[in-house]
């Protein structure tokens, strides 16, 4: 039975410490394989005041600058004042340059796809989720689209001098009224925007800047707008001045729910940034979502939640399930069966099918750091491969045949 409920979920911006954490660790990843496509490389970051910290291991045919990477990224985030800034700050790092294996190396770049495919095994175990549903055009939940719109728009307004006194910290909130299931109404919409100085503006324009350049443009783009009951708080606590590291610390991988669904459904509670396409935590859960958009893509079902399983020294998934939670056109099992007949769930086909290792060279300012900001999944502004849906007209054509 479908119910009645309301739903939030938050963003938060660019400059957000968890997030500024999130994209040091990405631009690490992007540069080692700029350089080296085949380095592994996993890099950690925390920050508080004016410090921040970073843990690498890696092995790489590569001469990184780490530090230098960190400080480029603090600056471009917009982090400039006294408070915290890409100069000042003081990084302290522990790094493990691990031994490269020569042999294997050489018969990786030697390998065909369809043998690199067979050979690599998972070196780490995990359990990903991948989701997709009809409430948006991107296939994603309405609250984590809504307010990662949002988000998006608070940081271009800062950008573009419509808002100049916002400093680069934000969070927003969206809550969903949902009746019988589907999304009805906006419920709720929370903005909590910091400031560079007390003297900026105060609370009665900061609300008006924010509703005209922030959530009246995206409710206007997203076709939903708030009605007369909608309730919208912008900073209910107060004044928030200068925001990120100075007020609240950051740590990489702490914002899973909002890199992914928003809580709407199940996650891994492992972090994406910060890792080599080998970790099969990171890209499974890119597959996860790929498999359930090309599902609610096919018309196989209006949601789907697809949860893959994998252990050390396997190559592929010890099990998938599928979820529909009712939605389905055919049974849950069925689908099932034609992911696994149209996808390979391998982590080196995985890794093939998507060119994992060669879009950081491809991509102008890196590939993995501009995921690490607004979302991994569902993403409009970037042709992620994971987003495409090119298997599911056959997946529709097998549903037509069957009936």
């Amino acid at each position: 039975m479908k119910k009645d409920f309301v739903f939030t979920s938050e963003s938060v911006t660019e400059g957000h410490p968890d997030k500024l954490c999130d994209q040091i660790s990405d631009a690490v990843v992007d540069e080692f394989l700029q350089q080296d496509p085949y380095a592994r490389i996993i890099a950690e970051c925390a920050v508080s005041k004016g410090v921040l910290f970073i843990a690498a291991r890696f092995a790489a045919n590569a001469a990184v600058n780490i530090p230098e990477i960190a400080r480029r990224v603090i600056h471009d985030v917009g982090y400039q004042d006294k408070r915290f800034n890409a100069r000042d700050c003081t990084i302290m790092t522990s790094f493990s340059e691990q031994p490269l294996n020569d042999k294997d190396r050489v018969n990786e770049y030697a390998l065909s796809h369809a043998e690199l495919e067979r050979r690599l095994v998972c070196q780490n175990q995990v359990t990903v989720f991948g989701y997709a549903c009809d409430q948006t055009p991107a296939l994603m939940p309405l609250p984590i689209a809504l307010a990662q719109r949002l988000s998006r728009r608070m940081a271009a307004a800062r950008l573009a001098g419509d808002i100049p006194y916002l400093s680069p910290d934000g969070k927003t909130q969206v809550g969903i009224e949902y009746r019988a299931g589907n999304a009805h109404r906006i419920h709720s919409i929370t903005l909590i925007a910091s400031q560079q100085a007390r003297e900026c503006a105060d609370l009665v324009n900061l609300r008006r800047d924010l509703i005209r350049y922030v959530i009246e443009p995206v409710l206007a783009e997203a076709g939903m707008p708030a009605d007369e009951n909608t309730a919208m708080f912008i900073n209910p606590d107060g004044p928030l001045i200068g925001g990120g590291p100075s007020l609240h610390s950051g740590l990489t991988g702490r914002k899973n729910a909002i890199d992914t669904y928003g809580e709407y459904v199940r996650h891994s509670g492992a972090a994406l940034s910060g890792k080599d396409p080998m970790r099969i935590d990171r890209v499974g859960a890119y597959a996860a979502r790929h498999a359930a958009k090309n599902v609610v893509a096919a018309g196989l079902a209006s949601q789907c939640e697809i949860q893959l399983s994998y252990s050390i020294g396997q190559a592929g998934p010890v099990s998938m399930v599928v979820e529909t939670f009712g939605s389905g056109n055919v049974d849950d099992r069925e689908i099932a069966e034609r992911l696994r007949a149209a996808l390979d769930f391998r982590l080196g086909a995985i890794m093939a099918r998507f060119n994992l290792r060669g879009l950081p060279g491809m991509a102008e300012g890196g590939f993995y750091r501009k995921l690490a900001a607004y979302g991994h999944v569902g993403r409009a502004d970037m042709d992620l491969p994971w987003e495409r849906t090119e298997v599911a007209a056959a997946m529709r054509l097998q549903f037509d045949s069957a009936d």
